[in-house]
């Protein structure tokens, strides 16, 4: 009786596994044949016992049909599990199956399964009904196993059918189209955008830019890893020239590509290389060649929708059609249209243009005067020969001149060459670019760029604030200091070597010039800070490559050694024709007398001293004999009697060189 602990299998029998061992060791091959059913019930019980397959079944226990297979496969699941499958057409039956046994090509039972009671009806009983009978039955080895049937006996299933012909359909090099394809290496793995499309689960994928080739192919998206496409699995599937399209994707949208590899293609294993053949093969819209196609060359100056082959193109223009070389004059013919055609002699030749009649509009010649006589270029009969500005008659070449003509009507009009610059507004108008202030490179300088660079003053700039800093494009201009203060001076780094910086100092005040950062001013003999500009004076900053420099004007001439000096009660100035002045005081010994030391020796000698008493009294000086040197004197001071004392006090004057 059948309840729910009844359990369903299916076993080889001893003699099944005797072949199959047997099969196995001599590497031949096994065939099955055909399956048996019953009703597992010789004893016609109205409710017969489950049958239990035993391993020493040579038969049924109460068969009622055997028939040839329609089907033997190897589970895709579980390649070590064998599936055989029959199907019991609707006209047979009548009976109940209980029971299942495969036979091999000798007849003997060699696997046997039992199987949950079902009633196959007859067609006659109202119920008709095509029966599909499987077994699945495990072998220790599928390699030798075979399918032995007659195809004029044999039913197929509709699942069978449409398999074989799936199968049939991916051997096929026209591959199902793909929703994108990649454009670089990628994970085959999880849902990701490839050439901007965001996949989902299930779509189709070509992959073609893998680093190692081998895992290229159509593939399959899925959440996890990608499995390739059931159409190009294996190496009966992909072969050369396999050929896929792609649908969508921001670069490979409606492209076609094509497996170039060639030879035998173990798939996992040999690299695939695929090519884009979208534009790569003529189509009746859109013809695209390869190799070196050739075409009739169109009449010289055609304009109609006929094909242009390269010598047509060579004659239009686009490129010189040829190159020629006269020693001679020479009246050129519409063959020269297109082309480069040199003249040189050390007389002066004549090059005639061709007849514009015969000519295209909008077709050039080039003509080249490369002797030193010159060339003269005039027009055919009634033709002229304008200049870019209109200006008609013979045009005249000097020798390294070139010079390319436009038929326009029926005329030749200069349109190019080294002779056009003589009629270009371009040469005569403001129309140049003045370099940047400090360039010192070789382009070219405009009136504006000489104006500067003379020394001339490119503008004034007046400061009417107490305070400011000045900035680098105020070189080169007559800077005016309107009202006394302290300027500062750009970052030494930010102005060019070189730049001058002119001040006028036009207010009552002094004007105190202060450096930047770390920056340091050379004025002339001294190293400084900052620098003063007085009133009603003027001095020049110039940026050294090192540091500022105040070399110029009124103003820097203190800083000059030719005019140093010390200011102070015992001091001394020079002057820059080598006069020598110093100055001090003293005070009177009890005898009268005054050592004076200059603060610096005349580089020679002083040439005048002259002290002078400051009290009541008056009192005579003088000079003590030889003592006037370089280093300095003696003084002796007394009164009108001749009498001296000490504490008078004394101030003295010396010029010298």
């Amino acid at each position: 009786m059948i309840d729910a602990n009844s359990q369903f299998f299916a076993i080889l029998t001893n003699v099944g596994r005797a072949k199959q061992a047997n099969a196995d060791a001599l590497g031949i091959a096994w065939k099955l044949t055909e399956m048996g059913v019953g009703d597992a019930n010789p004893g016609g019980l109205a409710d017969p016992p489950n049958p239990i397959p035993s391993a020493d079944q040579t038969k049924l226990l109460n068969e009622w049909r055997r028939k040839p297979l329609n089907q033997l496969r190897v589970d895709p699941v579980n390649s070590a599990v064998i599936i055989a499958e029959q199907i019991i057409p609707a006209d047979e039956g009548g009976k109940w199956i209980r029971e299942i046994g495969l036979y091999d090509a000798d007849g003997d039972l060699v696997a046997v399964a039992n199987c949950a009671p079902s009633f196959k009806p007859l067609l006659s009983q109202g119920s008709g009904r095509t029966q599909v009978v499987r077994m699945n039955f495990v072998v220790s080895s599928t390699g030798n196993i075979t399918l032995k049937i007659d195809p004029a006996v044999v039913l197929a299933t509709r699942e069978w059918v449409l398999a074989q012909i799936l199968e049939e359909l991916s051997k096929l090099d026209i591959k199902q189209s793909v929703r994108a394809a990649t454009t670089a290496n990628i994970n085959l793995v999880g849902l990701q955008v490839v050439d901007g499309v965001s996949l989902n689960a299930g779509d189709r994928v070509l992959v073609k830019d893998q680093i190692a080739a081998k895992d290229n192919g159509p593939y399959v998206v899925a959440v996890g890893a990608w499995v390739r496409a059931k159409d190009a699995d294996n190496s009966t599937k992909v072969t050369p020239n396999l050929t896929v399209a792609v649908e969508v994707g921001a670069t490979q949208a409606d492209t076609i590509w094509q497996l170039v590899t060639d030879g035998t293609i173990v798939v996992g294993t040999t690299a695939l290389t695929f090519k884009n053949i979208t534009d790569g093969f003529a189509r009746l819209f859109s013809p695209t060649f390869s190799g070196n196609p050739t075409a009739p060359t169109p009449a010289q100056f055609d304009s109609s929708k006929s094909l242009a082959t390269t010598e047509f193109l060579k004659r239009r223009g686009f490129e010189y059609s040829g190159f020629t070389t006269s020693d001679a004059s020479l009246v050129l013919s519409s063959s020269h249209v297109g082309g480069l055609h040199s003249f040189s002699s050390a007389t002066q030749l004549t090059a005639t243009l061709p007849p514009t009649a015969g000519v295209a509009q909008g077709a050039t010649i080039t003509l080249a005067s490369a002797g030193p006589g010159g060339l003269k270029i005039v027009g055919s009969g009634s033709d002229v020969v304008y200049t870019s500005t209109g200006v008609a008659g013979p045009l005249v070449l000097a020798l390294g001149d070139t010079a390319e003509f436009i038929r326009l009507q029926d005329q030749w009009r200069l349109v190019g060459g080294s002779v056009m610059f003589r009629f270009a507004g371009t040469m005569g108008g403001a129309h140049f670019t003045t370099q940047p202030q400090f360039d010192n490179g070789k382009a070219l300088a405009t009136t504006e760029f000489v104006q500067r660079a003379q020394g001339n003053f490119s503008g004034q700039t007046t400061i009417t604030t107490s305070a400011t800093t000045l900035t680098p494009a105020l070189a080169g201009r007559r800077i005016v200091g309107a009202l006394a203060g302290t300027w500062t001076l750009p970052l030494l780094t930010a102005s060019p070597v070189g730049s001058k910086f002119y001040i006028q100092n036009s207010s009552s005040g002094d004007i105190v010039v202060n450096r930047q950062g770390t920056d340091i001013i050379v004025a002339l003999a001294k190293t400084v800070n900052s620098v003063i500009i007085p009133a009603g004076s003027a001095g020049v900053l110039v940026c050294g490559e090192t540091n500022w420099v105040f070399e110029e004007g009124p103003a820097a001439l203190k800083y000059s050694t030719e005019f140093a000096s010390s200011i102070s009660g015992s001091g001394w100035a020079k002057n820059a024709n080598g006069l020598i002045e110093q100055w001090g005081s003293g005070v009177t010994d009890a005898n009268g007398y005054v050592y004076v030391t200059f603060p610096i020796p005349f580089p020679n000698a002083p040439r005048n001293i002259t002290p002078m008493h400051v009290g009541s009294l008056c009192l005579m000086h003088a000079v003590m004999g030889a003592n006037l040197v370089a280093s300095g004197c003696t003084l002796r001071v007394q009164n009108q009697s001749g009498a001296a004392q000490a504490g008078w006090q004394v101030y003295w004057r010396a010029i010298g060189n």
